[in-house]
């Protein structure tokens, strides 16, 4: 009895499911078939607008060959009616001589008669009707202004419904990611004259592969791309990956998409993390400005916070100082929110790090300084840097320093000890880091001119450092290692020698 109650139960159940999807199914049909009738109202009314702009142009042909020809017969029958007017006059007058003359001939008196000839004689010679043309000054042909409209009507009866264009073909081999843009390059399957542009679509992701329908941005759309390519510039890098499709449009209507395609556009992407920088920092997420006074209230601010769960803190710090290398590698790992408290960096160290470590990878980022900056430096430091230690004065940092106080000086330290640099200070540096190949390398960033390179082998974990005195610093991150510095390093390694040797160079 129980089982036949379990297997009723579930037969009950999968038909309430059944009846569950047809019942879906239903709405779907219904929702299907409203949409079909409201679609094929649209698109008759768009026909009717096109067969309305049709007849309106043949309308306004019509009428002006219409004008045409009566132009041309209102100025035939000016010339005609000017030239039978003429000939009329000349004829009456014609025959008036010519009666004239006929009642001459009855004269006797020879001397009025020879009067009479000469005046006959003389209005001969002036008489209009010999000097008239006898011939029409215009034909009564019209067949100049007459139409064969034999192609054009082939042409309306071959008029049918407008083909939905092919989804075009992204080319992955022409597409490119390089210098923070990305180029995307399609053909059509077949040629299609119809074509009157293509939208493009992409969107950022974190995920490989085809685009995933949870967890995904909207796509953004650049629409009327004339060409066959795109290239979209200004882009900052601050996902792994970005999806992209294409499809073409004629005047009516737009084809399917193409294919996604996926390209990775990974990038580093780091803040400057104010929690652990010096007190005398004023830290925003890319800017850090040297502020004797601004940075009491934001201690205060983070004092307050740290308060409620010191303990917890404490150990974060401890671990943080221990410099123990992450036992599984990635190439950039966030870093707890708090390091440790606002003396991280005390004294004169005014530096303040980046919240991204780097553990593996190939990285680039750019810094540009306040044009009045009296004093900045910008590099890489490992994680558990002392909280007295300044960038470059120590064995764990490495980095380039510009003085601007009295005189300016340009310089490479590291481990305490210096190299002058005998070049410009740029407006925009860029620095550039390769984790597995332990170098780390300074380029202008608008010339990309090599400014300097350290070769050593990287042990922990890095972090980006800066330190700024009397001015402020904004760092550009989510960048690509631009192409020109790929070029540049390649050249540079297949050099003899190092050019990071400090050995002997004393600050």
């Amino acid at each position: 009895m129980d089982a036949q109650k379990e297997a009723l139960q579930r037969i009950i159940s999968t038909l309430a499911n059944k009846n569950d999807e047809i019942q879906n199914f239903i709405d779907t049909l219904n929702h299907t078939l409203k949409g079909v009738q409201a679609n094929s109202s649209n698109v008759i009314a768009e026909l009717d607008e096109e067969f309305d702009g049709l007849y309106s142009i043949l309308d306004e042909m019509k009428e002006s060959m219409t004008n045409s020809i009566k132009q041309e017969q209102a100025h035939k029958t000016q010339e005609l009616q000017n030239q039978l007017s003429q000939c009329s006059n000349a004829l009456e007058n014609s025959e008036e001589l010519l009666e004239y003359a006929a009642r001459s001939l009855d004269i006797k008196d020879p001397e009025e008669f020879s009067k009479a000839a000469r005046q006959i004689k003389d209005r001969v010679t002036m008489a209009s009707a010999f000097r008239i043309s006898l011939k029409p000054k215009v034909s009564d042909n019209m067949t100049h202004l007459m139409v064969d409209f034999s192609q054009e009507r082939q042409m309306l009866q071959a008029l049918k419904f407008l083909p939905v264009p092919k989804a075009p073909e992204i080319d992955t081999a022409e597409c490119l990611v390089a210098d923070n843009t990305v180029t995307i390059a399609w053909r059509m399957p077949e040629e299609d004259k119809k074509i009157d542009h293509f939208a493009l679509e992409y969107r950022k992701t974190n995920f490989d592969g085809l685009p995933r329908v949870k967890d995904e941005r909207c796509w953004e759309l650049i629409d009327y791309i004339k060409g066959i390519e795109y290239t979209l510039s200004g882009l900052k890098f601050d996902s792994k990956y970005m999806n992209f499709r294409v499809r073409a449009c004629n005047k009516a209507v737009a084809g399917e998409y193409s294919d996604p395609i996926t390209l990775e556009t990974k990038a580093l992407v780091f803040n400057l993390d104010g929690t652990s920088s010096h007190l005398n920092l004023k830290v925003e997420d890319s800017y850090v400005e040297w502020d004797p006074t601004g940075g009491k209230s934001q201690e205060n601010k983070i004092k307050g916070k740290e308060n409620k769960g010191s303990g917890q803190i404490t150990v974060l710090k401890n671990n943080t100082r221990s410099g123990t290398p992450s036992p599984k590698r990635t190439s950039v790992t966030r870093s707890p929110l708090i390091r440790g408290s606002r003396d991280r960096f005390t004294g004169e160290s005014y530096t303040v790090l980046g919240d991204t470590t780097i553990e593996s990878g190939q990285h680039y980022w750019e810094v540009r300084a306040q044009k009045d900056c009296k004093s900045y430096s910008m590099g890489v430091a490992y994680k558990n840097m002392g909280k007295f230690d300044q960038l470059g004065k120590t064995n764990t940092s490495w980095c380039i320093h510009v003085n601007n106080w009295l005189q300016t000086t340009f310089s490479a330290k590291h481990n305490n000890k210096a190299k002058a640099l005998d070049m410009p200070v740029p407006d925009r540096i860029g620095v550039y880091c390769d984790f597995d190949g332990g170098q780390l390398t300074f380029y202008n960033a608008t010339s990309k001119q090599l400014l300097y390179t350290f070769k050593t082998k990287f042990t922990q974990p890095l972090l980006p450092g800066f330190m700024v005195w009397c001015g402020g610093l904004t760092v550009s991150t989510g960048l690509q290692v631009p192409s020109a510095v790929k070029t540049l390093q390649k050249s540079e390694n297949g050099l003899s020698g190092s050019s990071s040797s400090l050995t002997n160079i004393t600050q």
